[in-house]
């Protein structure tokens, strides 16, 4: 349980080291990314960088 809860820590980390960089290449904006505000809320549903975060991150895996 303890090794799950490093992995998800440290995955998090590199997302988040990672994130201004990819914002440089257009993931987060891309049609399909979402940003609307409700209730005095700014709200970001991003359905296409996701996808295309995770076939990237699938043909990785394949290959390593």
């Amino acid at each position: 349980m303890i090794r799950w809860l490093i992995v998800v820590f440290l995955v998090l980390l590199v997302i988040n080291s990672v994130s201004p960089w990819l914002s440089k290449l257009g993931v987060g904006r891309l049609p399909g990314d979402f940003r609307f505000r409700f209730l005095g809320r700014a709200w970001f549903l991003p359905f296409t960088s996701t996808v295309l975060l995770s076939l990237v991150a699938a043909l990785i895996a394949k290959f390593i």
